[in-house]
């Protein structure tokens, strides 16, 4: 925009040069012409002055009107206005900057803000700016597709069918979704005196129990898949570190996989610590319509 902008410039102080020296060649032709005849009348009376002076008077002033409107219009500067643009389909403080980001350096001459209360952006510019500035944040400001994501958790041992777990989350694109399920356990850290005969302890809550963790971007005809799933319990046996503190058990997997829509894939199979007994963990993906 700025390269065009000079070139703009240049042409019309050309355009200026050489109305100007065409406006000053026809005028001293033409007063030169004009004061030869007054001259010759030897009466001392004005002559009548000949249609191709007149003609020529005329462009004279034909070429110089166009020229003071160039000079003129390339001078003014257009108005500056602002718009404000409110990204409807944003969530997230990272789109929206990135979107940010985007316009103002592919609209380098304008002003913008973003406007987080609002969840909006502020611009101010000439309407040529405005205008592209418009078209940047439409074709940016989409909405995200939604994937519920089912997560099959088969406890078996041996070959045999123990259990088997259904959760399911909905999870927007570019976004991450966490699931507990449980219960807060609670352990004895340390224990201090107040000053009194009785011993203060402090106390430590840990959550047991299902973690999930799931975040998904859209990927070809599928979604890629970065997860984590964490299963935790409390055991019959002590820590030994305080007297009530139990052993907490403990299984996670974490993963990344692109999913292809309504096809199950297995994401691993995990060793329950304490027996005979596994885990396999599977998920499917589906889009919300």
């Amino acid at each position: 925009m700025q390269r065009l902008s000079a070139q703009r410039a240049i042409m019309a102080a050309a355009v200026a040069l050489r109305c100007r020296a065409m406006l000053l060649i026809l005028s001293v032709n033409n007063f030169e012409r004009l004061d030869m005849k007054v001259r010759n009348d030897a009466n001392g009376r004005w002559r009548v002055i000949p249609p191709k002076m007149l003609l020529g008077i005329t462009l004279a002033l034909g070429i110089a009107a166009p020229c003071a409107l160039a000079q003129s219009a390339d001078s003014v500067k257009p108005a500056e206005g602002y718009e404000v643009i409110y990204l409807t389909n944003i969530s997230q403080m990272n789109d929206a900057n990135e979107i940010q980001t985007a316009v103002r350096n592919m609209v380098g001459r304008a002003k913008i803000y973003y406007v987080p209360a609002q969840n909006a952006l502020l611009i101010r510019g000439i309407p040529e700016d405005l205008q592209l500035a418009q078209k940047i944040v439409a074709d940016l400001n989409r909405t995200k597709k939604s994937y519920r994501l089912t997560y099959t958790i088969t406890e078996l041992e041996g070959s045999k069918r123990v259990a088997t777990q259904h959760v399911a989350v909905i999870v927007i694109a570019g976004a991450k979704t966490v699931l507990k399920q449980g219960s807060r356990v609670p352990i004895i850290t340390g224990t201090f005196d107040a000053g009194t005969s009785t011993q203060n302890q402090q106390v430590q809550y840990v959550d047991v129990g299902l973690n999930i963790e799931a975040s998904v971007d859209d990927y070809a005809d599928g979604v890629r898949l970065r997860t984590k799933v964490e299963q935790s319990s409390p055991s019959e046996e002590k820590s030994g570190v305080g007297p009530q503190n139990p052993v907490i058990r403990q299984t996670s997997l974490e993963a990344t996989s692109v999913l292809t829509q309504g096809k199950s894939l297995v994401l691993g199979s995990l060793d329950l610590p304490g027996g005979t007994r596994h885990e396999d963990i599977e998920v499917v993906s589906e889009p919300v319509k």
